[in-house]
């Protein structure tokens, strides 16, 4: 390979530039190293004047020690891929762990001696002397340059003395920005296992919180982050939508006002033909058939199915779930919930919670319904409600409703080619609803049928689509 170690230097001509030394409390006079679990790691200074400082981070990994002591990734110990490797060379997940046990304070933003300098922008350049590049400069240049960093990457060959071998994936890469140090490190720590597109650890749960907690800040709004965040939990799906749906939380307007605003242009929208009656009768009537008694309406919004479901005496467990507050106090008014009856008030429940994620509360019920929600949520949060609903609350039965965007066309107050909300994510046709619904149901374990809702025209069908979920 190009280079014997794993090196990143991080330089600084912010003056007095060893005030880096506080901030990475390593201090520039001297030398220090550490032991890892993996190997060592080393801290040293190059230079440290006051107009110009320099910090070195040297990784020495001992990829046979790892496969002998089982640290390794999985696979055969014998297979020759575990012993002969880039793993001592390259920058990869090592480098991230390293820097994490080693500049953990600074990692965190906190300075004992120098508390003011660690939110202080700092024109800061970083070098890597190997670098993988796992999609090339380009998607380097991608992952680094919305986050302000100006680029300057070389590709490295796979041998000087062999130059018709070719070129490698590693590039010598050069980053300068100006920006606080543990912002700096935050963005490492992410990227550089991004970029190899490995880890050589397992990766669970833990790793959504640790993406998330260094990712703040700048992971929700980058326009590659669905493409971090894939790689750095190694494509594991469950875990990618479940970073992805908090995530999106992030970019996400205040629940209340977007709550409000929704019922008044959706109302005002279909109020002509009165269907979110006709909704409402549909989805009870579906309910009131599948002989359920404790049901759920998740997204409840205002309350008015809950309103409907409290007239039947065939419930007597009723819950209402909804992730705005206002919404909920609207609802527990329009219910006059403090003046019910202590019998009927026993009935009804309301609860304060998101649907993409997994709640315990919801579970064991024997009927759900979600009206007009789902096209509320973007793709990676819709992955998050599927597995809430289906795969951890798990009713016997499942009422879905969701607008049919053919039928847009029938409303002229309705610009073309625009949704019925702002807010909506997406709205389906016919057979793009039917095929996420009879997707849904093969991966958990259900039935699914189809119903109109509100009046059909032959060449497009209804304004609403409803699908009636039915556990095997």
């Amino acid at each position: 390979m190009y280079t014997s170690r794993m090196m990143l230097t991080l330089r600084t001509t912010y003056q007095p530039a060893t005030d880096l030394g506080y901030l990475l409390r390593k201090n520039p006079a001297r030398a220090q190293s550490f032991s890892l679990t993996f190997g060592r790691a080393h801290v040293f200074y190059p230079e440290a004047t006051p107009e110009r400082c320099t910090a070195a981070l040297l990784v020495e990994v001992d990829p046979v020690g790892l496969v002998r002591n089982r640290r390794g990734p999985s696979g055969e110990g014998g297979a020759l891929e575990q012993y002969v490797n880039d793993r001592p060379y390259a920058a990869s997940s090592f480098l991230s762990v390293a820097m994490a046990e080693v500049f953990g304070s600074a990692l965190s933003g906190k300075s004992k001696e120098r508390p003011e300098l660690a939110d202080t922008p700092l024109p800061m350049s970083v070098t890597f002397s190997a670098l993988p590049c796992r999609g090339g400069e380009e998607f380097l240049r991608k992952l680094f340059e919305p986050l302000g960093y100006t680029v300057s990457a070389r590709r490295l060959p796979l041998d000087e003395k062999f130059p018709d071998w070719g070129e490698s994936a590693y590039h010598r890469v050069e980053l300068e920005a100006r920006l606080p140090l543990q912002k700096l490190l935050s963005h490492l720590y992410v990227l550089v296992p991004v970029l190899d597109n490995d880890k050589h650890y397992w990766v669970g749960d833990d790793e959504v919180e640790k993406l998330l907690r260094h990712g703040e800040g700048w992971l929700a709004s980058h326009p590659e982050r669905e493409a971090i965040t894939r790689r750095y939990l190694k494509h594991q799906r469950s875990l990618v939508d479940d970073a992805l749906a908090q995530l999106a939380d992030e970019s996400e307007p205040d629940p209340d006002a977007a709550a409000e605003a929704r019922a008044q242009e959706e109302e005002a929208i279909e109020s002509s033909i009165s269907l979110n009656e006709q909704r409402l009768g549909s989805v009870l009537a579906a309910l009131k058939a599948s002989g359920a008694t404790r049901v759920l309406d998740l997204g409840c919004g205002e309350g008015r199915l809950l309103q409907a479901l409290l007239k039947e005496k065939q419930f007597t467990e009723i819950v209402g779930m909804d992730v705005s507050h206002r919404a909920l106090e609207i609802a527990r008014d329009r219910l006059h919930f403090d003046r019910l009856p202590p019998v009927q008030k026993e009935r009804l429940r309301l609860l304060h919670g998101s649907l993409i994620y997994r709640d315990q509360r919801l579970a064991g019920f024997d009927a759900a319904a979600v009206v007009e929600v789902i096209e509320h949520l973007d793709a990676a949060r819709l992955a998050a409600f599927e597995r809430v609903l289906f795969e951890c609350a798990k009713p016997r039965n499942i009422v879905i409703t969701t607008p049919n965007r053919e039928y847009n066309v029938k409303w002229e107050t309705l610009p073309a080619g625009k949704f019925r909300h702002r807010d909506h994510r997406f709205e389906w046709t016919r057979a793009e609803f039917q095929e996420w619904a009879n997707g849904v149901a093969a991966r958990f374990d259900y039935h699914v049928r189809f119903l109109p809702v509100g009046p059909e025209d032959s060449k497009v069908g209804s304004p609403t689509q409803m699908g009636v979920f039915e556990r095997k």
